[in-house]
Formats: structure tokens, sequence, C-alpha cells
């Protein structure tokens, strides 16, 4: 049975089609076998196209899983020339991994590369632009830049955005053709198709960053194109337009006079001077530009990348004022419904904001509540977002916030009951009405097992009490009884460090003597910590003993100086301070009471004592309350009131970091100016310094992103099409109408023209009737005349 021709074609690309899909599902499972190099070459060499391709799939194969193949360079390189685009796709792979180990074999390809950049098809074009550019032979740099300005003419954004991606790989060839670089990139970041522009985005931050000047006639059509481009343009682009604004822009601010709540007016005009200058508020002034590069990005809040909401929350925080950095914080905390690891990104950005305005996050507290199934990197975040939001929370969510801090305090997992714990500490010191309930919540865990755990409660409790000494007198009472089952060091340095604090209260009815007396009979069992603060108690309880006694300094002659106690005359003058002597100072004031028998104690335990540190502590001590008649040194060394310590947020030494970077996440671990290649944004540039705001008018996108009229992509498609029809493509540059070299139709080009198209159809339409009028008439004169030469005809024939 004889079949048509499309049957046959049918049957022939079906066929084709199958044997590719064994092919494929062969290779698949042999992929781990190795052919022989004699088969791979014979492959290479084959005339057949298929069995071409499974030679260079080979090839690829052994390149990727690190196996030598440089022998089969001739063979591949051959290849370069086929018009199948699978195999010059695989030929280009081997060339960008090779070239620089033959430089002079791949040079031999050069010229079919080039040939390939006047290809009909627009993929073979720019993957011949990628290929040419990514062959690291600086030989051909000169090549590549031509080879960049014929791309930029290109008709196809494709082939033009491949262009841009060349420009940083030639400057990394040859530094030395940066000025004609430069001269493409200004060209192509005013092209109008928005990814090519995106792609003139990376490659102008990544060779010239510092060129400000490039973006000042492109800067509002980059802003309008912003929301158009791909993920990764907007980020790059998000940052050049922040690094721009800081540049371009003064921060301007006036003064607005806020609104009183009570409407009162002072008596004399002084006081209502003095009332405005209290009730008015410095507030942002915005420039025109800053603002249309705020509002346009506001849509990119709702993009589906993460890194895009946190650019533009980073371009909000340190550009905007208060009400776009308000609008970008609902976004935000929208990040943390995602995965663990987006939601620990996005924790860090949203901390960093917290920690400056706190108020704003206060309507999103339940969000930071810690779940079951939290990471602990995740609900660590989450707690210190809820300690900073703490005091700017009304009653309800204070509650709520401490019951939360409660129940994960009594839990079994240990590392999240101290941060719980901690987190109950910085919620007390934000707000002093809440410190008795969350002195109370400490208080219960001194009693807990973990030893850690106590000691971490009572440096909190230490820092609370700090804040009011007077009224926590009982609450010191009650520590000191939990000496006798406290048992870690820190926790008992703790409670004897606040009972020294005590000791001047009461007078002779303090607790501090009867504690230290008590802690004196197991003073060699104890820890190092506990030692030094046993060593500093006995000193305040001395001390305090001898303000006391010391009321009237007069009456209390003070000692002979020791020079007078040795009488050695010269034999032993050197070693005078060894006699014995030296320490009666110290058992004469008053030897028969306990206190000072107590210190005498303390003093011959110390002594003797392992630890270098306690032993130089104790003369130190020692030395200062030598003479018992003048304490004023030691009042002013011991007993000086102490500074109420303050614990910092966590991360508050990552304030310093911009948002979105990686240092920010790696937080003081960074260093101090962050990771290497981490670069901070500029301050923003002195008013008056900043570029003349007229440079920004020439905007060459204006036409196309104009805010009159919105013009979908299809339709200028169909009439880009429209108006190719009638000219060539390769002299319309993509744009679909042939103009001067250098200058690209505008919309209201396009607009003016089919005006006059329609006025000139107009005029042909008048033409036409006169034409049509004097048609007739013609024809009513040439039927006259043919009448008359009828006549004439016919009387001659007479």
């Amino acid at each position: 049975m004889l079949l048509n021709h499309e049957e046959m074609l049918t049957y022939y690309t079906a066929r084709e089609l199958t044997l590719d899909a064994a092919q494929g599902a062969r290779s698949s499972r042999g992929a781990t076998k190795t052919l022989p190099a004699a088969q791979i070459k014979k492959l290479l060499d084959s005339r057949n196209d298929r069995e071409v391709l499974d030679g260079l799939r080979k090839v690829t194969s052994m390149m990727y899983r690190s196996q030598p193949c440089l022998t089969f360079f001739s063979s591949v390189v051959k290849n370069v020339a086929s018009p199948n685009i699978e195999i010059k796709k695989l030929v280009y792979i081997y060339l960008l991994n090779h070239a620089e180990q033959e430089p002079d074999l791949a040079l031999l390809s050069i010229n079919t590369i080039q040939k390939s950049l006047s290809d009909g098809n627009p993929q073979v074009r720019a993957l011949a632009l990628k290929t040419m550019s990514g062959i690291r032979v600086p030989v051909i740099s000169q090549i590549v830049s031509l080879a960049i300005k014929k791309g930029l003419g290109d008709m196809s954004p494709y082939v033009r955005k491949a262009a841009a991606l060349a420009i940083p790989k030639c400057y990394r060839l040859d530094p030395n053709t940066l000025p004609q670089l430069l001269e493409y990139l200004s060209a192509l970041l005013g092209d109008k198709q928005y990814y090519v522009a995106g792609a003139a985005v990376k490659a102008f931050m990544e060779i010239c960053p510092d060129r400000i000047d490039l973006v000042h006639k492109h800067y509002r059509g980059l802003v309008k194109k912003l929301v158009d481009m791909d993920e990764w343009s907007q980020l790059i682009t998000l940052r050049l337009m922040t690094i721009y604004s800081r540049k371009c822009f003064p921060k301007r601010t006036r003064r607005v006079r806020a609104t009183k709540s009570n409407g009162s007016k002072g008596f004399y005009d002084d006081e209502e001077e003095q009332e405005d200058e209290e009730t008015s508020e410095v507030v942002q002034v915005l420039d025109p530009d800053l603002e249309l590069l705020l509002k346009s990005i506001k849509p990119l809040l709702q993009s589906r990348n993460s890194a895009v909401v946190v650019a533009v929350a980073r371009c909000y925080v340190n550009l905007g004022t208060q009400e776009y950095i308000n609008s970008s914080i609902g976004p935000l905390i929208a990040l943390l419904r995602g995965p663990s690891d987006i939601q620990h990104i996005a924790l860090y950005n949203i901390v960093s904001v917290c920690l400056t305005r706190p108020e704003a996050f206060v309507k999103y507290a339940s969000h930071f509540l810690v779940r079951a199934t939290d990471p602990p990197q995740v609900w660590e975040l989450k707690l210190e977002v809820l300690t900073l939001i703490f005091p700017h929370g009304d009653a309800y969510l204070k509650s709520i916030i401490l019951n939360e801090l409660e129940h994960f305090s009594g839990g079994s997992d240990k590392e999240l009951v101290r941060e719980a714990v901690r987190a109950i500490g910085r919620c007390a010191q934000s707000d002093a009405r809440t410190s008795a309930r969350c002195l109370r919540l400490l208080l219960k865990q001194i009693t807990s097992l973990d030893g850690n755990l106590v000691a971490e409660s009572l440096t909190v409790i230490r820092h609370l009490i700090q804040q009011d000494p007077e009224s926590h007198t009982n609450t010191v009472i009650r520590l000191a009884k939990n000496l006798d089952t406290a048992t870690n060091p820190r926790a008992r340095a703790s409670i004897i460090w606040l009972v020294g604090e005590f000791a001047g209260g009461d007078g002779e009815n303090n607790i501090a003597p009867d504690v230290l007396r008590i802690l004196a009979k197991g003073f060699a069992d104890e820890a190092e910590p506990a030692k030094l603060q046993i060593v500093l108690l006995a000193a305040k309880v001395y001390l305090h003993h001898l303000n006391r006694t010391n009321t009237t300094p007069e009456v209390i002659k003070p000692a002979p100086p020791p020079s007078n106690d040795y009488s050695y005359d010269g034999v032993n003058e050197g070693f005078a301070e060894f006699s014995e002597k030296v320490e009666q100072p110290y058992a004469e004031p008053e030897p028969e009471h306990p206190i000072v028998v107590l210190w005498n104690y303390i003093l011959l335990l110390a002594r003797y004592d392992t630890s270098y540190d306690l032993r130089d502590r104790t003369r130190l001590y020692k030395a200062l309350l030598a003479v018992p008649s003048s304490t004023q040194l030691a009042s002013l060394m011991l007993l000086a009131p102490k500074p109420v310590p303050h614990t910092p947020s966590p991360s508050e030494g990552r304030t310093g970091f911009t948002l979105g970077s990686a240092s920010l996440v790696v937080g003081e671990d960074s260093g101090l100016h962050g990771l290497r290649g981490y670069e901070a944004l500029p301050t923003w540039v002195a008013a008056g310094k900043e570029p003349d705001p007229s440079l920004r008018d020439t905007d060459p996108a204006k036409a196309e992103y104009g805010e009159q009229r919105v013009i979908p992509a299809g339709e200028r498609l169909d009439s880009a099409i429209k108006d190719t029809r009638g000219g060539s493509p390769s002299k319309t540059n993509g744009f679909g109408v042939a103009s001067a070299p250098g200058k690209e139709k505008t919309l209201d080009d396009w607009l003016a023209e089919s005006d006059a198209e329609e006025e000139s159809e107009e005029e042909t339409d008048g033409e036409e009737e006169g034409s049509e009028e004097e048609e007739s008439g013609e024809e009513e004169s040439e039927e006259d005349e043919s009448d008359d030469d009828d006549n004439e005809h016919d009387r001659l024939v007479k």
C-alpha cells in the first residue's frame, strides 16, 4: 500500500522521536558506563547527527564527573559548525570548560562562532555571544568587545540581554576595554525591554558601581520598569536605587506643629512659644523622584520571592518615612508562614527593624508566639521580639506575653527555659510596673534542680533588685535562706553579693554577719567564685562595723606609724616588714567583737588558699582596711552605689548591618565591619552637594511607560508587527520603525504618525472626489468633442 507525502512525513517524524526517546532512555540507564576513548572519537567523527550528539553527551557526562576528556578537544571543536542547535550547545559547553587549557585550538573555533552571530535564530546568536565572552583567552578581548557592540543593535531582546551579561566577562578578560564597555552599558541601561535593562544593571553593579552619572538619565525609566523585571534583576536594581538615592537625594526635614490634646494655651506669650516648641515634631520631606521610587516598588511587597520583599523593606527603612516603613512590616510578618529556613532569615530582619521601631509590631504580637514545632533558632528570635514589643503593648498584651514566658520557664527543654527566664528579666527591666510579677516568676525558679537555671534566675533577680533596693529587703532574706540548697557556684555567688549589698541596713540587726559566720565554716569547700564573694562580704561587714564605731574620729587616736615599732638598730632594717607587729593594728581596735574575729579568720583562710586571684584580692582588702580610723577610700571602693545594670537585647550588636545582608544573620561573629565583601550603605548626601535634578529629565522610556495611558505588551507587539511589514527588520533594530541612527520612535511619534495618516486619508478622499469630478468633466468634454468630430466627418463625407 502506497503512502502519500504527508503520511510519510508523519511516519518519519514519529520514527525519529521514538529513536530519540529510546536513545535518551538508554543513555540515562548506561550513564555510569564509560565507553573507550576510540569509540567516543568514532561517534564524534561520525556524519550522523544522532551519533555525534550521543558522543557529545558521553563527553559532557565525563566532564561533569571530573574525568579527563581533553583528548577529545579537536574532535569536539570541529562540530562547532554543525547546524544542529543541540550539538552547538554541547560543543559550546565543552569549549567554555576547556578553552583555557587549549587556547590555540580554541582560537580556531572563534571564526565559526563569529559567523553564528549572524545566524537567523536569535537563540543561536545569543548562545554564540555567551560562548565567545566565556572563553577566557585574553587575545580575543577586542573581538568580544566587537561582538557585544554587534549584539547591542540586534533586533532580538534576548540577544541584547546576552550582550549585557557579556560585558562583565569582557571586563574581567581585559580591564582596558572599560571605556568601550561603558558606552555599551549606557545604551543598554536605556533599553525599552525591562529584562535587557535588568541585565544591564547587573553588569553596571559589577564593573562600575560608582559611576552614578551613567544612571541619571535612565533613573525614571529603570524605576518604572522595576516592577516588570525578573526577581534577580529586581534585587540588584533595588540595591542600585537605594545607593543612588543616598548619593543624589539629600535628607530634608521640616518641623511640623503637632496637635494638642488639651487645647489649652498659656496666659503669656512666652508660655505659648514654649508649648509650641514642645509639641512640634520633625518630619522627613521626600524628593519627587525619591517618592516616585518608593511608590513604584510598593507592589513588590506582594512578591513571591522573600528576598525581594526584604529588599523593598530595606529601601523603605533606609529611604522612606514612617508610613512606608509601616506598610512593609505586614509583608515581612507574612514571611513567617514559609519554611523554617525562610522564617529564620526573616526573623533576623524583623528583629533589626523592631529594635528601632518596636511600636509598629505590637499589633502582630500573636505571630511571635512560640509553637511546639519551632526549631531553637526560630523560637529564640521570637522571644526576643516579644520582649522588644513588651513595653509598648497594653495590659492585656503584657499579661499574654508573661503567661507565655511563664509557661516555657517551667518546660522540659533546658535551653528554652533559660531563654524564657532571660526574656522575663528583660521584660521587667523595660517596664517597671510589671517587675513585681516578673520577680515572683523568677523566684519560683530558684528551687529548681538545674543549677544553671537557678544561676540564670538569680542573675536576673539581682538586676531587678538593684533597680529598687529599698523595697526588696525581704527578698534578699528569702534568697539568703536558699544558700543551704543552692549548689551552683554562680548562684551562690549572686546571693552572697546581694547580701553584701544590703550589709549596711538595720545596723546591728542585719543578717550579713550571721550569713558570713555560716559561710566561714565551709569556706574551704566553696568554689572560687563563691570564695571571692565571701571575702568581699567579709570586707563590707567589717567596713560597716568600722563606720559605726568611728562616728567620732577624734576620740580614737590613730595607731603609731609602723616604722616606730621596729627597734633593730639597723641590724635587720631591710626585713623589718616581716615583723609580727605589722598585723597588730588589725587586732587592736576591738578584739572582743565577733565581726573583727570573723574578719581575721577569713583573712587567714584566704591567705593559704590555692587561688592566686583570691590571695591578691584579700591583700587588697587588707591594705584598704589596715587603718581602722581611715575608711574613706575603702568606702568609696566597696560601698559606692552601683549603676543599675541593663541587659541588652541579644541582637543589638547587629543594628549597624543592612537588611537582607549575610552579615546581619551572622552577627558579631562576622567582625566589626561584617563579612568579607560587605558594603554598608553610603550616608545621605549633604544639601547643596547633590547632582542637578535636571539630569534626570531625559527619560527615553517616558513614552512607553507614561502615566497617560498604559499600553499592554500584546498591543505593542501587534503594532510593532504591523510596522515591520513595511521595512527591513535589520534596519528597525527590533522596534518596527526605521529611524535615524541613534534615534528611536516613541509613543508620541507613533500617535502623531497615526493622526497624520488619518489627515492624509481625509485629504486623499477629498482629492479622489475632486479627481472623480474632473474625470467626469473630462469625459463630458470628450463626449462633446467626439460628437463634433462625428458631425465634421459626416459633413466631409457628404
